[in-house]
């Protein structure tokens, strides 16, 4: 890159001049015609990575250096989970073996086990049956089934092991088999967490361009650079400490550092624009709070009450206040009847005895269609149609494509002539006009508050296919307890996603970035 640090080819006395102490270290790394890589640098120059940073940008920017060639370089961490399991096995090897040592080992006795979680001990359970090394005979006891099977689990806690012993692998130094494993564990498998985190890094090579290989043998001929005082303060005058100290020359030459003007963050620019293009469309906004009941962010959903997403590992309860005031009539009565017994609705419901006392549990919204069962609830327009941008809280896994506050674009139309051709025809605006992807598919889906649904994907230019959200028609169980006797189409679509397609970020956490460069540079280039 050249920069507005950019001299002539003359000046480079002058440049030699103004190169920070930083820059000369980097300098005395190269030799004429090498090139030399990140990792190189770091440590022949005995500087910190933050500092190599800086001085190479300094270098580019005089055009003094150049890139030569980037290769993204993957390597392999344990998470939180992957570290406990090297202390202890993974669940499978730990429940096999127990089942071993003890004759008569029931269900009951791993279920009550404190130091698998619950839903650990599922997973495990569900694949040693699967694959035969265990099986349940009447009673609820487990028995050994073919224990030769257990190879593979074994292999998988070696692996653990052997990342654990060297706190970082790159993923290219193992076996094909192990990156398999790898790839496979780096996510949530089932309802457990992530065993492995893969990493990746660009690892840049740098030459010295025409201009650096004139000033580079008169900078190893001054030799290597000693510590400078950049400016001189009223107290080193004062106390006289500024004797016999080498002062940092300045190059009045240079231009004065580029001024910026304040502009908006693109990911608010990207969420504005989304506004703006629903509104036009004829849309009207939901609003809601990010502490919700469980009665609206769930129950009036049609999600039973045993649901496992109500589990404490994958939404964050309040712990003061406990519980809301009480549920509003008649929403309380028509969504419990509609549970136990299907209600005015048609169906059977989910049969079992609904409990008022856990729908007022209070809890951060873990969904942004508890916005619309609150609109459809509030006698809407019909024919109508709603949107709301809302911020959701969920206990994931944090990586690439996850975290635990995202936005979700939360819809609803409702309309006698409403189906789910409609619904299909705004999931691909979505994807095409607001994610401004390339490329998107359908796939079938299950929800408990819609039917049918559908899962919209679509391919990021870097991560490959992922998936945006779900979709479908919402289920009279839903719309009849709420006062709504026509077709409702909904769709819950992540944002953040959305917004990583559109502005071509590779990882969501950057969408919150501080980096000014990206705030400065990123933009959506709407029609």
């Amino acid at each position: 890159m050249k920069g507005y640090f950019q001299v002539k080819t003359e000046d480079s006395g002058n440049i030699i001049d103004s190169l920070h102490p930083l820059e000369l270290k980097i300098l005395f790394v190269f030799q004429a015609g090498k090139t030399v890589d990140d990792n190189v640098l770091v440590t022949e120059a005995s500087i910190e990575q933050s500092q190599k940073d800086m001085a190479i940008g300094w270098l580019l920017a005089k055009d003094v250096l150049s890139v030569d060639s980037e290769v993204v370089e993957k390597t392999v961490t344990l998470t939180e989970t992957g570290e406990r399991y090297a202390d202890s096995k993974i669940p499978e090897l730990r429940i096999f073996q127990s089942i071993k040592d003890n004759p008569g080992y029931s269900m009951a006795d791993v279920k009550g086990r404190g130091d698998i979680e619950p839903t650990e001990i599922s997973s495990a359970i569900g694949i040693l049956k699967d694959k035969g090394i265990i099986r349940v005979v009447p009673g609820g006891k487990l028995e050994i089934g073919d224990e030769s099977l257990l190879s593979e689990f074994e292999g998988v806690q070696r692996l653990v092991n052997a990342v654990k012993d060297k706190a970082e692998i790159r993923l290219s130094d193992l076996p094909e088999n192990e990156q398999t494993v790898i790839e496979g564990l780096h996510r949530k498998r089932g309802k457990t967490k992530g065993v492995f985190r893969i990493n990746e890094k660009v690892i840049r090579t740098y030459s010295l361009t025409e201009l650096g290989g004139k000033i580079h043998p008169a900078v190893l001929q001054r030799g290597r650079p000693v510590d400078e005082i950049s400016q001189l303060t009223p107290q080193m005058l004062k106390d006289g400490s500024w004797g016999g100290k080498s002062f940092r020359k300045y190059n009045i030459t240079l231009p004065p550092p580029r001024i910026t003007p304040g502009r908006k963050h693109p990911y608010k620019e990207f969420l504005d624009n989304v506004k703006y293009k629903l509104v036009a469309m004829g849309f009207e906004e939901m609003r809601g709070g990010l502490v919700e009941n469980e009665f609206w962010n769930m129950d009036a959903l049609y999600m039973p009450q045993f649901h496992p997403a109500r589990d404490i590992h994958d939404v964050y309860y309040v712990k003061e206040p406990r519980l809301s005031k009480d549920i509003e009539d008649p929403f309380q009565v028509k969504v419990s009847e509609t549970h136990q017994s299907g209600g005015e609705t048609g169906s059977r419901g989910w049969k079992y005895l609904f409990d008022a006392d856990k729908a007022r549990r209070l809890m951060l919204r873990s969904q942004g269609t508890a916005v619309s069962a609150r609109t459809l609830a509030g006698n809407p327009k019909i024919p109508g149609k709603y949107f709301s941008i809302a911020r959701c809280f969920r206990y994931e896994q944090v990586d690439a494509t996850h975290a635990q506050d995202f936005f979700q674009i939360e819809g609803i139309v409702l309309g006698e002539d409403i189906n789910f051709r409609t619904l299909l025809g705004l999931l691909e605006l979505f994807a095409l006009e607001v994610a401004k992807a390339k490329e998107m598919e359908f796939f079938p889906a299950y929800f408990p508050f819609t039917e049918p649904s559908v899962e919209l994907h679509v391919r990021h230019p870097r991560l490959g296919w992922m998936e945006l959200g779900g979709a479908g028609i919402f289920r009279p169980e839903v719309t009849i307890p709420l006062g709504v006797n026509v077709p409702v189409i909904a769709w819950g679509l992540g944002l953040d996603r959305m917004a990583m397609v559109a502005l071509d970020i590779h990882d969501i956490r950057d969408i919150f970035s501080a980096d000014l460069d990206m705030i400065r540079t990123k933009r959506v280039q709407w029609v």
